[in-house]
């Protein structure tokens, strides 16, 4: 699988992730003559290589000619242009998820709904090329998926459409709520809402980098130069290799020690019915010594917030902690298997077309045997030694760590 990862360390911008998806190695002449078809005319791009601090990086600077449209544009008006040119449907696909999430977060900013929301400056051609032009030189390194580092986040004042604007803009700072963020005292508008829309919109997370092999290194010149630091945004292209099922997650955990066991029982439930993969409580000795529970969730990536509040909701908590991890799933299907006291789901783990693992359904097994007035491991035994003699498996064949035992 190969993987982007924006090290946003100077924060980032459209044209920032242009300059190093450019300098990972997207041929820039086959990547501008895709892009022609966008308000043909009305635009050119320049290529340039320049300095900020002690690294070398490159400018993809955007000049937009006299003659054209209006800067101001609404929603519906920027996905036609994007319909009308020559890009991939991929590609036009993913440039109007962007733009929609950017007018969701200009619509909840001045309390409007999101088709009435005029784009002033990213309604310009050359934040539409910016923000399509990226998706483009993604989809032309046949990246798989998109990660980034916390945003990093400066001070100052900008000059808008609305006047000027405490940095990051009211825009930005509702695109990335829920998002890792670094402040800085650099004095300037490290991330832009065209930057904040695309890491956001695209990546699959945030947090340090997946293992994997580095394939190439690029750097993006920021617009400023600032004191005492390089401002560039560094993408590195990975080679993860990851086996068919991965994915990422989030572990938030929570320790309690003031909580009944009924409180805590009657939390986990919740939590999976809010959405959460997976919930575990373990006995942990806190300060004082107090014997205490540690509450963790295993969560989707996009549900990490919804979640972490559930769980200050739901438990006696005053904060939950968090971090990603990658996960390795294996695909699962059922098989319905007959035994003399009844059918039994029998849930199957496959590692590509390979089955590797098998386990009977516990509520299926426990009320066959309730029913039958047997031990439950009676009716499971048989249950796997049906699926068994059904995958054609010798006798005595495992399945998900547990030896058979043919019971009668």
């Amino acid at each position: 699988m190969r993987v982007v990862y924006f090290d946003c360390f100077s924060g980032v911008a459209g044209d920032m992730i242009l300059g190093a998806l450019v300098d990972l190695g997207v041929s820039f002449e086959a990547w501008l003559e895709a892009l022609q078809g966008i308000a043909r005319g009305e635009f050119q791009v320049a290529l340039e290589t320049v300095a900020k601090g002690p690294i070398a990086c490159r400018r993809v600077a955007v000049t937009v000619a006299e003659h054209a449209a209006p800067a101001h544009r609404r929603l519906a008006d920027v996905l036609e242009l994007l319909e009308r040119s020559a890009l991939p449907a991929a590609v036009q696909e993913k440039s109007a998820a962007v733009f929609r999430r950017l007018a969701a977060a200009e619509a909840a900013v001045h309390g409007c709904r999101p088709e009435t929301v005029v784009f002033h400056e990213v309604g310009a051609v050359d934040a539409i090329v910016d923000i399509a032009g990226a998706v483009l030189a993604l989809e032309m390194l046949r990246v798989d998926s998109v990660r980034s580092s916390p945003i990093a986040l400066g001070r100052t004042f900008v000059a808008t459409a609305h006047g000027e604007l405490p940095t990051p803009a009211p825009a930005t700072v509702e695109l990335l709520t829920g998002v890792p963020v670094v402040w800085s005292e650099a004095p300037a508008e490290l991330t832009t809402p065209t930057g904040a829309a695309l890491v956001t919109t695209l990546g699959d997370g945030f947090g340090l980098p997946p293992a994997g092999r580095l394939l190439a290194a690029g750097y993006g010149a920021g617009g400023q130069d600032l004191p005492g630091r390089p401002n560039a945004l560094r993408a590195l292209l990975l080679d993860v290799g990851a086996p068919p099922g991965a994915d990422r997650a989030v572990v938030l955990e929570a320790n309690v020690d003031d909580m009944t066991p009924e409180h805590v029982g009657e939390a986990m439930p919740r939590l999976l019915e809010a959405g959460a993969l997976d919930v575990f409580a373990t006995p942990v000795v806190m300060k004082k010594g107090r014997p205490g529970l540690r509450l963790t969730v295993l969560a989707p990536v996009e549900r990490r917030t919804d979640l972490a509040v559930r769980m200050l909701r739901e438990t006696s908590t005053f904060g939950v902690r968090g971090h990603e991890v990658d996960r390795v799933l294996l695909a699962r299907r059922f098989v319905e298997v007959a035994t003399p006291w009844g059918s039994v789901r029998v849930k199957v783990g496959l590692l590509g077309d390979e089955a590797i693992s098998a386990a009977p359904e516990h509520e299926d097994c426990a009320r066959l045997a309730r029913a039958a007035g047997l031990p439950m491991a009676t009716v499971y035994s048989r249950a796997l030694a049906a699926y068994h003699e059904r995958a054609g498996d010798p006798p005595g064949a495992t399945a998900a760590g547990f030896s058979e035992t043919c019971l009668p």
